[in-house]
């Protein structure tokens, strides 16, 4: 796990490598165990370092591979990386590490662009041929490691962050007013390859794009499952389906133990991280290091969930950290959040997650998580309103249960030179949806969850936050192989006992009912979701800025609106209308856009 960066020019110029210094320099809280740089021709990569696999410094990157004639960087990790270097060593490849990256190499070597299809894991990277002058971008399958784009006459510049690119300089920071209409639209969220900036792209997830030296490109895309029923299911029953998502995930959680250092788990004691615990403690992982956070109420509201936490870590006999964070930390933490933010992110459990991460990189350097679970296994309130919906009308029913203002609300929140002037959040998920492959309309809008939201919101924002402390955050919810299952599974399966039902009836069978049965829960921050004085005051004065005033995205008439009721005005899907538009100019002006 670690951060990339670089630099490719087509103008017959040399690549500025004092730009790509700062752009890795900005990496290092993704890296800090060691930074390098490489530069060849017209391009140069640089990289920071977290030690997880082969801790020597022969797992040092950039790493080249002289026979092969290629030099790469990687983030992320290459989970069959050892089963690949078996197979490659077969073949007649010779190894000079026991790092993930030099397999990536080789088996780039062997198999050309199509050594993504080989891959089980979470990555993005660089590969640079030295002798065409080519360069290849990847990224994993569900869009887990990042990857930012910056294209101008005559150069490309890459990153594993968007700040990192801003640091290069030169960047065109003007907002992208149809990002801008999905941010508001889709509670927070801008799909790849969009983002807030305009001159700033995403890599797309699934994605392999070849750089020629005279900037021509191409994409393509290596990985979509199928969202139909296949003939081989068929008979399977509600048991079967069990039993088989139950062994897919033992694979999964099993998978992400490969590391040369100790893994903990995110412990929330909800039913996606309690599986987690126990599925490592039946392969064998005992005194398993378990992490929980929890807020003070406010007003009311219940700040933690220690209670669920605390019964599974008995359960299981894990060596459990409980973190307890005083509201009067949570501005400070904000201001710290925001600016880890590879852009703005609304959920406020993104505090939650920034400092139980800063906690939990104290005692281990990787960590398991249950991200995606809701995604892939219908989970979320409105899935099960569009169970009954005929495939034509998905879009709409969709639109209307999940956005979190419609379209005609936008003249009265932003200022005219502010207003795209089509309804872009609904064209996205219009097309989407009409592409085929889906064969109702839940499984369409579970495709559109899993491929297109969830890569840029919660996946995002474990990624961001985690890494922002040094920590490496693997998901087993989306190992590729329980994606493609959890597709392929009816969805009366997934929907049954409320939700997630296919994973419950498997949860049942390694945990307490009470966990298993429980409402759904999430990182509750009280002082964000009630706007606690301190958190009111810090969104205030940054409403107030100069460079708030001066940029003025915002209709005045909203804002005041919104400030005169700070804890009242809630979008549709229920968020705080106030801390979703403040923390876009929070987060502009965290990262110095005037």
């Amino acid at each position: 796990m670690c951060g990339l960066s670089g630099e490719m020019r087509f103008d017959g110029w040399r690549p500025d490598l004092a730009a790509v210094e700062r752009m890795t320099d900005r990496l290092a809280p993704r890296g800090p165990d060691g930074r390098g740089m490489w530069s060849q021709g017209a391009l140069a990569l640089g990289h920071r370092r977290l030690k997880i696999i082969d801790l020597s410094e022969r797992g040092a990157q950039p790493m080249t591979d002289s026979e092969a004639r290629l030099t790469g960087v990687l983030n992320g990790c290459v989970y069959n990386y050892r089963e690949l270097r078996q197979e490659l060593q077969a073949l007649g490849h010779r190894f000079f590490s026991t790092s993930d990256t030099e397999v990536l190499l080789k088996a780039y070597r062997q198999w050309g662009t199509a050594c993504v299809n080989h891959l089980y894991g979470m990555f993005a990277f660089a590969v640079a041929e030295l002798d065409t002058g080519r360069l290849v971008l990847a990224r994993d399958r569900l869009g887990i490691k990042p990857l930012y784009l910056e294209r101008r006459p005559g150069l490309l510049r890459f990153a594993s962050s968007l700040p990192a690119l801003l640091a290069g300089g030169g960047v065109d920071t003007s907002l992208d007013l149809a990002a801008l209409h999905q941010y508001l639209s889709l509670h927070g969220t801008v799909a790849a390859p969009r983002t807030v900036l305009a001159g700033v792209r995403k890599l797309p997830p699934a994605t392999v794009r070849v750089v020629e030296p005279d900037g021509r490109q191409r994409d393509e895309r290596y990985w979509q499952p199928s969202y139909l029923r296949r003939p081989e299911h068929a008979g399977m029953t509600a048991a079967d389906w069990r039993d088989a998502v139950l062994d897919a995930l033992r694979t999964a959680v099993r998978r992400r133990t490969v590391a040369d250092v100790p893994i903990g788990v995110l412990l929330s004691g909800g039913l996606d991280s309690s599986l987690i615990v126990a599925l490592l403690a039946e392969c064998g992982q005992y005194d398993q290091a378990t992490f929980s956070v929890g807020f003070e109420s406010e007003r009311g509201e219940q700040g933690d969930e220690f209670h669920y936490s605390n019964l599974v870590a008995r359960q299981f006999a894990t060596d459990h950290h409980q973190i307890m964070v005083p509201s009067d930390r949570v501005q400070a933490a904000l201001d710290r959040a925001v600016n880890a933010m590879s852009e703005p992110m609304v959920s406020h459990d993104v505090v939650a997650f920034h400092l139980l991460s800063e906690q939990v990189s104290k005692h281990v350097s990787v960590v398991q998580s249950g991200q995606g679970a809701d995604e892939i296994f219908a989970g979320y309130r409105w899935h099960p309103a569009l169970a009954a919906v005929p495939r034509e009308q998905e879009p709409e029913t969709f639109i209307r249960t999940f956005f979190d203002r419609p379209h005609a609300e936008f003249a009265r929140i932003l200022q005219p030179d502010f207003l795209p002037g089509h309804d872009a959040s609904s064209e996205l998920v219009r097309a989407d949806m009409a592409v085929e492959g889906a064969e109702t309309a839940l499984d369409a809008a579970i495709r559109l969850d899993t491929h297109v939201l969830m890569v840029d919101d919660p996946v995002k924002r474990v990624d961001n936050m985690t890494m922002d402390w040094g920590l490496e955050a693997r998901v087993p919810f989306l190992d590729h192989e329980l994606v493609e299952l959890a597709a392929a599974c009816p969805p009366e399966f997934k929907l049954a006992h409320g939700g997630k039902g296919v994973l419950k009836e498997a949860a049942w069978k390694l945990l307490p009912r009470e966990i298993v049965d429980r409402p759904k829960g999430y990182f509750p921050v009280p002082a964000i979701r009630r706007m606690a004085p301190p958190v009111l005051d810090r969104i205030t004065q940054t409403l107030a800025a100069p460079a708030a005033r001066s940029r003025g995205v915002f209709q005045q008439a909203y804002l005041d609106e919104l400030l005169a009721a700070p804890d009242t005005h809630r979008t549709a899907r229920g968020a705080n209308a106030l801390w979703q538009v403040a923390l876009l100019e929070m987060w502009l002006q965290s990262h110095g856009i005037g």
